[in-house]
């Protein structure tokens, strides 16, 4: 059930916690990483840096 819907875990009556399932490993990393705030404010400043005129594109690096 978890793979498809978040599932509330209560203590007696009231809210305690929520299990949230993943289909697959890769499904898990990418919420990981969408709650990293280490990742949240690194992703905060690269757009900074590329409002800023200071960052590189993607497209623009030689790879």
């Amino acid at each position: 059930m978890a793979e498809n819907e978040e599932i509330l875990i209560t203590k007696q009556g009231k809210p305690a916690g929520v299990l949230v399932g993943f289909a697959s490993e890769d499904d898990w990393f990418d919420y990981r990483l969408e709650h990293d705030p280490r990742f949240l404010q690194r992703v905060a400043r690269t757009r900074q840096c590329l409002r800023a005129g200071t960052g590189i594109k993607l497209e623009d690096l030689d790879i």
